[in-house]
């Protein structure tokens, strides 16, 4: 299950993702200011959209937020006051994730792109990074297979010129952050961040 809230990128909306799941799947039922996106095979809860997200709850941070008791309320309270029956899984798996840099390797198909294999704590996944200042030794963000960017972009296994790709390592921009550079490359933290601990901003 995914979070996101970006009230200057995208408006007052909280985004809860439960499925990847394609548009011919989705059912869509919007009740005031409720959007819940149901799966058309099973008609399980797909994802819900708060509009006006800030007037039923506070919310705190930008991106990938946690989904914690004040967040659980606010859904409640919205589904409440919009009269739509909430019934859900409130289990979630973290999303974006401290990872480390272990190796680094040019890409055999392309001179843009890099292989690296970053340890997420739980295992190593390899990742095509195309960023020009991805090195070793780094601590970075991964957004795991599954995860929703701030821009709707869903994160699939992919290959990219012949190499497979499990994730993506992130840029201060892709994560919607205040204040991200203009310059592309990925957003490095710092060292004593611990890998494997969701990435929560």
């Amino acid at each position: 299950m995914n979070v996101f809230y970006n009230e200057k990128g995208i408006g007052d909306v909280l985004m809860v993702t439960v499925q990847d799941i394609s548009r011919d799947a989705q059912v869509v039922e919007k009740n005031g200011d409720v959007v819940v996106i149901l799966n058309k095979s099973n008609q399980e809860i797909a994802g819900i959209n708060v509009f006006h997200a800030s007037s039923y709850g506070a919310i705190s941070g930008v991106g990938a937020i946690e989904l914690n008791e004040g967040i659980k309320a606010l859904l409640k309270e919205a589904c409440d006051k919009n009269g739509v029956a909430l019934e859900m899984e409130w289990e979630q798996r973290p999303s974006f994730v401290v990872g480390y840099v272990e190796e680094k390797e040019k890409h055999p198909n392309a001179d843009k792109l890099s292989v690296c294999h970053v340890n997420i704590g739980t295992e190593t996944l390899q990742i095509v990074c195309g960023a020009p200042n991805v090195a070793e030794g780094q601590k970075v963000v991964v957004a795991l297979v599954g995860a929703v960017m701030p821009s709707g972009l869903v994160i699939k296994e992919a290959t990219l010129r012949g190499v497979a790709s499990s994730g993506m390592i992130c840029s201060a921009k892709e994560l919607g952050l205040e204040n991200a550079p203009a310059e592309k490359g990925i957003l490095v933290l710092s060292d004593d961040e611990v890998v494997g601990t969701p990435f929560l901003r």
